[in-house]
């Protein structure tokens, strides 16, 4: 099964108010395996940045200046995510702005019966538990160490990171085939026997020599437990 694990960085909170995504970064993964593809810009805001955004995510009106507008690269956006399940930390903000983005292009939205939360995940598991990503890398020790701040293509290599334990830990990648279908999608365990040229069995009875060794052997045991 692939899935788009994603992460956005914006000017602000709304969309709706004027708010702009900045950049985008997007890790490919299948059967909850990260397949080393990855779909990562920045863009032009073509406005001002926030002195408050600026301090989470370090990305200046200077800096993003001469970046590509959205819709430059929305149709590469669109062909990556394909018609996959996209995975994000409280979803909802990040597909506000991303949907948001595609409207300014005339572009129809990313429906959200592909939304997977893993906000809403994290906290059926972990009820009354933090459940921001930097607490979730903790408890299940992945390493952020170089996240000095907030980036979207970091912060969506460590959101898979934190995606396969949320779903069932490292080992999930040993088991499954998926069987896709138009109402739903099945991972299933599916054991295939190995085909190749016929061997006949052979034989493993002892020979009258190897029966005499033994015989010979039981003989000098004194007091053995079966005769007693």
């Amino acid at each position: 099964m692939r899935e788009i694990v994603f992460d956005t960085e914006t000017t602000g909170l709304d969309p709706q108010t004027g708010d702009r995504m900045v950049e985008i970064g997007c890790i490919e993964m299948v059967n909850r395996v990260a397949t080393g593809r990855t779909f990562h810009h920045y863009f032009n805001p073509e406005r001002d940045m926030p002195v408050e955004a600026e301090r989470v995510h370090g990305l200046s009106a200077s800096f993003l200046s001469d970046k590509p507008l959205f819709k430059e690269l929305a149709e590469d956006l669109l062909a990556f995510i394909g018609e996959d399940p996209l995975v994000a930390h409280n979803a909802q903000f990040d597909f506000g702005f991303l949907n948001h983005e595609l409207a300014q292009c005339g572009l129809a939205p990313v429906g959200e019966d592909r939304m997977i939360d893993t906000l809403v995940l994290a906290r059926r598991r972990h009820p009354g538990a933090k459940h921001s990503l930097d607490a979730l890398c903790s408890r299940y020790g992945v390493d952020r160490s170089h996240r000095t701040l907030h980036g979207a293509l970091l912060d969506a290599e460590l959101l898979a990171q934190v995606y396969v334990e949320l779903t069932g830990g490292r080992q999930i990648g040993l088991q499954l085939a998926v069987d896709n279908t138009a109402e739903t999608t099945v991972a299933r365990a599916v054991f295939k026997p190995r085909l190749g040229e016929y061997r006949a069995p052979r034989p493993h009875a002892a020979s009258e020599e190897e029966l005499a060794r033994h015989k010979s052997f039981l003989e000098t045991l004194e007091s053995p437990l079966w005769t007693s």
